[in-house]
């Protein structure tokens, strides 16, 4: 089903990344995570002049089976109303990629809606949504592997095109359900650890949703395996993401992971090639149950703590100049030797 080679980038090769930083004119370590940063880009493009531009974001959006019960504060019809307003220029992460100059895609994987042709949309549509979870697999195996060349396919064009840096978002109502379904059995928390208020849901809210999912869990008789726990419980936009991680590791492109449901998805991708992890760069923690203790398993450093859990790829991207900074400290800071000043050891 997947044939991905990816090549993890070796501690040797950050070491030797970090040998010359430590040459460039400031003190030891003065840069803090700003090193780090810069030391893993240019490992993963394999030069200490690594570059961000053109940088591309793709937003993933279908419909979930599982909304038509209680796990949501917004009703169905709110993923295309969101994607509707996305190709109209409106929503939250359409003025952030216009900032910070990411040229922004819509691809409906399986929104249960018809678009108009003229949008922009980069239209995929497997289904109408999923099943739901709650009765049945969410999808079928072929629609996984349908789910997952989208993400492949728009990977490859994007690279196509040039891209040095690719981020990726999602739209769909009930997707924190299956997010956390697959944190649940990807991991070794208690569901309650993993279920949180998705779009603004109340403490009795929560509950409710909480008794859904673990009712879904009762019923699925699978193998556990991450595949079939992908199926059975993913959104197609989810496993859209997948292979669009995966692919883009394969290919020695860095990427940025936003909140809760895109880390969810690293999860899940880590599960199928654990190397995946040494191309993402998380772009913050955000304020969604679950979010901070998934970050903790996977290791990671998120970059920002904006209390943000818009989704769309939005905190992601609202890192993109800490990793712009880092990069500008390779290409545009000077060495001891060619800057004339003496080296030193600062301590503060």
């Amino acid at each position: 089903m997947l044939d991905l080679t990816i090549r993890p980038i070796s501690e040797d090769e950050i070491f030797r990344a970090q040998d010359y930083i430590d040459h460039i004119a400031k003190p030891l370590g003065s840069l803090g995570k700003l090193e780090h940063i810069a030391a893993r880009l240019a490992s993963i493009q394999d030069t200490l002049r690594p570059e961000l531009s053109p940088r591309e974001h793709f937003v993933f959006a279908a419909d979930h089976g599982i909304s038509a019960e209680p796990v949501s504060k917004s009703p169905r019809e709110v993923t295309h109303q969101v994607v509707h307003s996305m190709l109209r220029g409106g929503a939250g992460i359409c003025f952030i990629c216009r900032q910070h100059d990411f040229r922004l895609h819509i691809v409906d994987v399986g929104v249960d809606y018809d678009f108009e042709e003229g949008l922009g949309l980069i239209s995929h549509k497997i289904n109408r949504g999923t099943r739901s979870f709650l009765h049945e697999a969410a999808m079928t195996e072929d629609e996984m592997e349908q789910a997952l060349a989208v993400g492949i396919t728009c990977v490859d064009q994007a690279l196509e095109r040039g891209a040095k840096l690719l981020s990726f978002g999602e739209m769909g109502i009930g997707n924190t359900s299956a997010s956390a379904l697959w944190m649940y059995y990807l991991t070794d928390l208690p569901l309650e650890e993993c279920v949180g208020r998705g779009s603004g849901l109340d403490e009795a809210g929560v509950k409710r949703k909480l008794e859904l999912l673990r009712t879904a869990t009762q019923h699925y008789t699978g193998d556990r395996s991450p595949l079939d726990v992908m199926r059975y419980f993913g959104g197609y936009e989810l496993v859209a993401t997948v292979g669009a991680m995966l692919r883009s590791a394969e290919h020695g492109c860095a990427f940025l992971v936003d909140g809760f449901i895109m880390t969810a998805c690293i999860l899940m991708a880590r599960a199928l090639s654990p190397a995946v992890t040494d191309y993402a760069f998380y772009g913050h923690v955000g304020d969604e149950a679950g979010h901070a203790r998934l970050l903790r398993i996977l290791g990671a450093d998120p970059i920002l703590r904006l209390g943000l859990r818009l989704g769309e790829g939005t905190g992601a991207i609202c890192a993109f100049p800490i990793l712009d900074s880092a990069v500008r400290m390779l290409r545009e800071m000077a060495s001891f030797t060619t800057s004339g000043v003496t080296d030193y050891v600062h301590e503060d």
